[in-house]
């Protein structure tokens, strides 16, 4: 006999359900994470904010750790779409920056428990953790390393190594998102935008935006 199937997905209605458990016990996790940090968060809290039993949890996530890993990983993934979804969009390297810059500050911006997740929670935790935050930023610098690469081949901009000037881009939009977390300056993380953007075409040789297409926020 075969099993009843969901609609919308065309997936068993069991395999549904446990989907979507899962992904309330994921949005449960990042809010008490979030709030009680990593060392301090438990699995029983995660339980009473998902509102499911433990076993329940378990069922899903065999430790705390396997949950924290699982949350970055769909964070990683909806960032890393957004990014590239943003970046295919444009048509010219300093487009292509603006456009990823503005993802990654909006992001953030409206979900500020995903970036003390990413930045501040990750490091604090063991080894397995920290290692598969070191991996999202090599996917990320690597997503604009591809990018720069297909634009110093086609003479759009100058002789720099595409690897570094990655790295150096995220490192600094890393910075400037941490201390936004940490101490709320600026109080509306988008207004970053306009100096960041400013900085990085600078360090990446590319024009400035004529004086009547700037953005301003």
């Amino acid at each position: 006999m075969a099993s009843a199937t969901d609609p919308r997905t065309s997936e068993p209605v069991v395999q549904a359900r446990a989907r979507a458990r899962r992904e309330r016990i994921l949005d449960a996790a990042l809010q008490v994470f979030a709030r009680r940090g990593y060392r301090d968060a438990t699995m029983d809290e995660v339980a009473d904010a998902a509102a499911t039993s433990k076993g329940g949890l378990y069922f899903h996530f065999p430790g705390k750790e396997a949950l924290f890993l699982a949350l970055l990983e769909r964070s990683a993934e909806l960032l890393l779409r957004r990014t590239a979804e943003a970046l295919a969009s444009a048509s010219d390297p300093a487009s292509k920056l603006d456009a990823a810059l503005d993802v990654v500050l909006r992001l953030f911006a409206t979900h500020r428990p995903l970036a003390r997740l990413f930045l501040v929670e990750a490091m604090a935790a063991g080894p397995a953790i920290q290692g598969a935050l070191v991996e999202l930023r090599r996917r990320f610098a690597a997503l604009i390393a591809g990018e720069l690469a297909a634009a110093r081949a086609a003479g759009l901009i100058g002789p720099l190594d595409p690897d570094l000037a990655a790295t150096a881009c995220f490192g600094a939009l890393y910075e400037v998102v941490t201390q936004w977390v940490l101490t709320g300056n600026p109080p509306d993380l988008e207004q970053a935008a306009p100096e960041l953007r400013r900085l990085l075409r600078r360090m990446l040789g590319l024009p400035e935006p004529a004086e009547g297409n700037r953005t301003t926020r």
